[in-house]
């Protein structure tokens, strides 16, 4: 298939390159230049804005931060709306609000133009190892389209339901992934206030029944102290801050979600944004007061 894409990040590069390597015909298009280097090398295509890019193409895939960044990508002077031929497809892998999502889908719609919000789970080791899990909302038959595409992107692709559905999924799982490690958190806080070795106390629980993905590779990182690698937390808080403002609408009630998401605003206070969400820990640690 002729793909674009967009976004060619920690997660959209790996993803690009696999569908390079599964011989797809793919262009890229990035605000950054240097960033579209490598795929260029590896055959892809680059253009020089997403209309020029979505005139070339069968689908567009998207990875980006925001809602505002996909909103302007899609709908914007020069975006993907005024390249995308009727037939066409844009299918945002991005994490974003489900209000954002159904929006861009109905302007496509006007023009004939298909759209699926398909965000992913597994971060930067499924995107590079293809094990991504794709949660995806939009019309079945959109979804059936590029599926052999997905096919070269995740090991597991369920479609959700219309426009927006895949993003309601992708909140749900942010709140019990980031939840999960605030309680990791709190749980090595714990250990190491009685002077225990976190890695035995990790090593003990991994056994029993508080075994997690989210213990076995947040909880190592916080007993290393290691909060370089993985997402980095100002993405999660991005992800909480979507989830909360949705809470508010419908009125869901969200308790643990809520201190979480505060817990997530402390930790941008200390500047640690750009730290692995396992930096949560740091927020637990006790601060030496000046007098003492």
């Amino acid at each position: 298939m002729r793909v674009g894409f967009v976004g060619l990040g920690v997660m959209g590069r790996p993803m690009a390159g696999h569908l390079i390597a599964a011989g797809h015909e793919v262009a890229v298009w990035a605000r950054r230049p240097e960033s579209a280097a490598p795929l260029a090398e590896a055959g892809a295509r680059v253009h020089a804005t997403p209309a020029e890019l979505a005139r070339h193409c069968e689908v567009v895939i998207s990875v980006v931060t925001a809602s505002a960044d996909v909103e302007q990508l899609a709908l914007g002077p020069g975006g993907l709306i005024e390249g995308l031929a009727a037939g066409a497809i844009h299918m945002d892998m991005s994490t974003i609000a489900p209000g954002t999502a159904r929006k861009v889908a109905a302007r496509y719609a006007e023009k004939g133009i298909g759209w699926l919000d398909a965000p992913v789970s597994g971060g930067e080791a499924g995107a590079r190892d293809a094990t991504l899990a794709i949660m995806a909302g939009g019309d079945a038959a959109v979804l059936e389209r590029v599926r052999p595409l997905l096919a070269c992107l995740g090991k597991t692709v369920v479609h959700i339901g219309p426009a927006g559905a895949g993003q309601v999924a992708k909140a749900c799982n942010q709140m019990i992934m980031v939840s999960a490690i605030q309680a990791c958190a709190e749980a090595m806080r714990l250990a190491g206030a009685h002077g225990v070795d976190l890695h035995k106390v990790r090593a003990a629980l991994m056994g029993g029944s508080a075994a997690s993905r989210v213990l076995e590779v947040m909880g190592g990182r916080m007993a290393r102290r290691d909060f370089a690698a993985g997402i980095q937390s100002r993405l999660h808080h991005k992800d909480f801050a979507i989830l909360m403002d949705e809470a508010r609408q419908l009125g869901a009630p969200l308790p643990v979600a809520a201190q979480t998401w505060q817990q997530l605003n402390a930790l941008m206070a200390l500047g640690c944004g750009r730290d692995d969400t396992a930096s949560l820990l740091r927020v637990l640690e006790p601060v030496q007061c000046k007098g003492a």
